[in-house]
Order: structure tokens, then sequence, then C-alpha cells
């Protein structure tokens, strides 16, 4: 046995562990979760659990269903929220198929293949996402916990649950680095510190656990969902993004204009030429498109900034000047996506900006959602996807996500998204009915 899975095993006898939940994603983003007996774990690091693949969305069909979720110690930590006697584990699990092989669908693979990428080319990538989210009274209603706005104090009934969520997400080894209430009514952010992006794959998708946990532990329901309110601002997961060559940050350069360096300036390129097919990766349910609209903070043009906060691609000045942050902000995502396909599909895109050395475009610091249509024009900015149709039919055609996903990944994703898209073009909504019904 290895040496982190006898730490695994010494540190359940030590904390009286009784069970250990294995962790993994779908294609969607969803966390599931297999719990097994402390008495089952040695075989489980040794050999993997199998489970049925064709239950899972976007893993299998049924006469091909049977995968190994293999943990990784790595990932091994005490749940926090469940009781300290006879207490619950949980790690991270890279799904296998019976012969031993990676599974192609499997999101912490796809990722670890372009981090794989970024590492022959000296790289190592770095984020810190910042994720949104809304407490509600219930699930039953949108009705937000507060009418509190940005950074409000006296008017912030969650600050009490935010606190709980820091705190244990700090116990589970995640940093993080501020808090506080958004902009919204009811609405809340965590950010969370910089790391690698596996483990802030990882961070993410627990850290949406952990909100709701806590939440429900209140009587109160989280909720990541992008647009719940149709006259407030939606819940966003801006994400800063950087490349380090062992120590250096590669994206600084302290004699270049805006201290980035040619690498940060492709990097940048490739996002933008990119961020139209990576939209249905980064946003991808229908509601993501109530979010995505002028008038609400949320990016909509493809422009790119420093101070400015309506550019899709934004080089923070908190620290001008400082190699270590200096960063690029990617702020289109959204923090119900697949945190490891998100991540994926930037770094593909920044890379692909890289090798083909595009040239970054002039910046724009002016307010983009108060130019005229000709003026945008003008000045060559165009728009993301409006609808989870067009950014279907823009990922479709995108060979780039295509290669940055896999075959596996890229096809199953666009027919879940298809008979989403076509769902909802079905749907007859409240909107309609008190609209049309008694006048048509």
């Amino acid at each position: 046995m290895s040496e982190p899975a006898s730490y695994v095993i010494s540190a359940c006898r030590e904390h009286d562990v009784k069970f250990v939940r294995l962790w993994f994603t779908d294609i969607t983003g969803t966390l599931k979760s297999l719990q097994i007996t402390v008495g089952e774990l040695e075989k489980a690091l040794d050999e993997g659990m199998g489970f049925d693949g064709s239950s899972i969305e976007g893993f299998a069909r049924i006469h091909e269903s049977d995968m190994l979720a293999r943990p990784d110690p790595a990932t091994f930590q005490l749940v926090p929220w469940r009781p300290r006697e006879q207490g619950v584990a949980r790690m991270f699990c890279d799904i296998h198929l019976p012969d031993g092989q990676p599974f192609a669908g499997d999101p912490r693979g796809v990722l670890r293949r372009q981090l794989e990428r970024a590492r022959a080319l000296g790289y190592t990538f770095y984020v810190s996402p910042e994720l949104e989210y809304f407490y509600f009274r219930d699930d039953r209603a949108a009705e937000p916990l507060d009418r509190g706005g940005y950074f409000d104090q006296i008017a912030d009934e969650g600050s009490d649950l935010r606190r709980d969520t820091v705190l244990t997400l700090s116990a589970m080894g995640i940093e993080v680095e501020s808090s506080h209430h958004e902009v919204a009514h009811g609405q809340h952010e965590i950010a969370l510190r910089y790391t690698d992006a596996l483990t802030m794959a990882d961070n993410a998708m627990t850290y949406r656990a952990v909100v709701k946990e806590i939440a429900a532990a209140n009587g109160v329901y989280a909720s990541f969902m992008p647009k719940p309110l149709p006259d407030q601002d939606g819940s966003g997961m801006h994400v800063h993004q950087s490349l380090f060559a062992g120590e250096r940050n590669v994206f600084f350069d302290a004699a270049a204009e805006y201290h980035l360096s040619a690498l940060a300036r492709g990097y940048v390129a490739g996002l933008l030429e990119h961020a139209r097919a990576l939209t249905l990766v980064t946003n991808q349910w229908v509601n993501s498109y109530k979010r995505l609209r002028p008038g609400f903070d949320a990016p909509v043009y493809l422009s790119w900034g420093r101070r400015n906060r309506s550019d899709l691609v934004r080089i923070p000045q908190y620290s001008p000047g400082d190699e270590t942050h200096t960063r690029v902000e990617y702020r289109s995502p959204d923090p119900a996506c697949n945190p490891y396909f998100a991540f994926a599909v930037m770094l593909a895109a920044g890379l692909d900006g890289i090798e083909r050395e595009r040239p970054l475009p002039p910046p724009v610091e002016e307010n983009v959602f108060e130019m005229t249509d000709g003026e945008r024009a003008a000045r060559g900015i165009a728009t993301l996807p409006g609808t989870l149709g067009e950014a279907i039919e823009a990922a479709s055609a995108s060979a780039l996500v295509r290669a940055a996903l896999g075959d596996h990944v890229f096809e199953t994703l666009l027919e879940s998204k298809r008979v989403e898209w076509e769902r909802y073009q079905r749907h007859v909504s409240d909107f309609e009915l008190a609209e049309y019904l008694p006048r048509l």
C-alpha cells in the first residue's frame, strides 16, 4: 500500500471515522457520492469501488456500464458537518474502466489532460474563482433571506451563515481569501485563495456542497442558480488565472505596458478568440443566459481592459507592478458550471493564443454597455452567445473545445444541452400565459 493510502487508513483510526464518502462529478458538474464503511476502505484504495456508470449523466450506455471509482488519497478530509464520533470523511475519485484505463468522460481526467499539456510547456496553471450564490428562505419560491446590497453589514442576515461556511471550508483545508454580501438581495460571495487548477476544481465542488449543507442545517436554502431573480443581478464565477514557470509568474513583465508579458497578451487573445465557443461550458444552462444580459454587471461583449468591469476579460489593478498578483480575470462563467471543464477549456484557449502568438486588440476602458451598436461595431467588439441555442451552435463548430474536452465529453455534452434547449423551447411560461391568453 502506498504511503498516502497508509496515511488515510491511520487517519481514519485516529479520528474514529466509520464511513467514507467517495465523491465524483457527472458531466453537468453535479456532485455524486458513494458511501462505504471504513472496513471497505483498504479495498477501495487498492482496487477502486465498482458502480453503474449508465445511471450517471454523460458517463456510459447501459451495455457498457461497469466503472470503478478510485479514491485519490491526497483529497482525504473529514466532513465537519457530520458527528465527530463515528465520523465521516470524503475523498474525490478518478473514474476508471474495468480494465484499469482512465474513463474518457471523467471530469477530473479532462482537466488533468489540459494541465499535463501546460506542464509539457513548462507551466503550472493557478486559478482563484469568486463563486456567488443566493440564500433563500426555502426552495419553493425565490424569496431572498435579506434585502442587503454590496458589502452591506447591518442588512446582511447571511453573515453568520457565511462565517460558518468559511470556518467549515478552513477545517477541510480550503483557504478562503474573502467573503461578503453581494449586489443583489440575498446574494453572497466567498472567494477561494489561489491554488493549482485541479485542487481548485475539487475545492469548488466542496465549496458548493458546504454552502448548501450549512444553509440547510440552519433552515435556509442556498442556490447557485445563475439568475433566480428577474430584476436583480445574477450570480457569476469570475475566474482569476495565471501561469507560473516554477516560482516565476510568466504573465508578468515589469517593462511591458500594463506589466503584461507577451505570453499573457497571447493568453488573453486566445480567451477572446474562443470565448463564444467556451460559453457552452462556462454557462451551460438555459438560465445562464438570463444573467448574460446588458445592464446587470455580467459581461456580454468580447473586450478586455484593466479597471473596466464591463469587459469580458479584466486585468485587476489591486497591486500594479506586483509579479505575484499579475493575473487575468475571466468574468463570464457562472457558479453552476462544471469547474473541471470550465478550467480546462479556458486553459486550452489561453494556451492556443500563446502558441499561435495571437495579437491582442487594444483595451477598452470605456463602459461597453453604454456604447451604441455602431460604436461597438467600429471597435470590432463582438458579443457572447445570447441563448443556450446560440452557445450550442458556437461550441459544436469548435475544434478547440472538442480537443479540450475529448470526443466523448464533447458529444455527450452537446447531446445533453440540445435536449435541454428543445425542452425549453417547448415550454409555455407563466409570462406567455399572462401576456397572451387573455387577449389572443
